[in-house]
């Protein structure tokens, strides 16, 4: 029997841990592998060497792994290289990796070394009868969903983190784990000028959000907000406005464009609620809007709402848990 062509997952692992968008992936990755009649397979790249048992737990038949210490370091010339290679000398029909920053960043160089299509931050994913992909996506402003299928194989799409869910374990599942060779080949561009702290900015995983809008004046004044975000405990993140005007770094964007959460708590500062932001964080258990517009949109959707200032509003939060 001929061997099956492949549906591929491109697992990414950071800070000591495969991402836990590979998860949601690999539920997704084995209903669509099904309808396709195709193998589930993840290739992961490794500065180490790490127990991949749990992928195949979690439905992946083949596991491919490249073991390096140049992999230490997010070199995307470097990866895009490796999976290149890989994908010679493999048939894969079907690639799908996490849109988080780094995989916004490698998958379109994946796609261009391919000359095949990608489809971003698809919100669903389908097989149709024909066997091919449709990616399905919000478009204009969230007003429609565009289902989208490419000419060219392999067929790509990028996923962000939560919107699938992660399945069920299952530790009697059997599957192949393979070790594969590293291809070598420098980044003549690459110079590393400073080794910064594996601590990076997550808010996707945080469990309370304090993220500011409009309402924040400057970039001095999202020290306010980090404060209380630090008593808090959690973290700090913004709206797109604030981001394109330059008051805030984009990782901490909340939205379509940013990031989804799912926080416990989200504190909404200053930020009106326009569509692509709700959309990005809809879905929090609890949200505490404040705001100086009373039919600002962002009340429709609070559990609590309050009409003030955030500069009269912050620093009697951070009063009162200072107490």
């Amino acid at each position: 029997m001929a061997a099956k062509n492949e549906l591929l997952i491109l697992a990414e692992y950071s800070q000591d841990k495969i991402h836990p968008v590979v998860f949601e992936l690999l539920n997704k990755g084995k209903e669509l592998a099904d309808k396709a009649d195709l193998t589930l397979s993840v290739l992961i790249l490794l500065p180490e060497k790490v127990d991949l048992s749990e992928l195949i737990f979690h439905g992946a038949e083949k596991v491919y792994y490249i073991e390096d210490s140049a992999f230490a370091y997010p070199d995307e010339f470097l990866y895009k290289e490796n999976i290149l290679s890989f994908l010679k000398e493999h048939q894969v029909d079907i690639i799908l990796t996490g849109a988080s920053n780094f995989g916004r960043s490698l998958a379109p160089r994946i796609a261009a070394g391919l000359k095949t299509g990608l489809t971003a931050d698809c919100t669903a994913l389908d097989i149709d009868e024909e066997g091919n992909l449709v990616q399905i996506r919000p478009a204009f402003s969230e007003k429609i969903l565009a289902h989208i299928k490419s000419d060219t194989r392999p067929q790509m799409a990028t996923i962000r983190y939560q919107e699938f869910k992660k399945g069920s374990t299952d530790k009697t599942r059997q599957g192949e784990i393979i070790a594969c060779q590293l291809k070598r080949n420098e980044n003549p561009n690459l110079k590393q000028i400073k080794k910064l702290s594996n601590k990076e900015i997550n808010i996707a995983e945080a469990d309370i959000i304090v993220a500011g809008g409009s309402g924040v004046k400057n970039t001095e004044d999202f020290k306010l907000l980090k404060k209380l975000a630090d008593l808090l405990g959690g973290q700090l993140a913004a709206s797109r406005d604030v981001v394109d005007a330059g008051l805030i770094a984009k990782e901490y964007q909340v939205g379509y464009s940013g990031q989804r959460v799912k926080p416990k708590l989200y504190f909404a500062f200053g930020i009106s609620g326009a569509p692509q932001h709700l959309a990005g964080m809809k879905e929090a258990d609890t949200i505490i809007a404040v705001n100086t517009d009373p039919s600002a949109p962002i009340f429709n959707l609070a559990d609590y709402g309050i009409v003030a200032d955030l500069y009269q509003i912050i620093p009697e939060f951070i009063e009162m848990l200072k107490k």
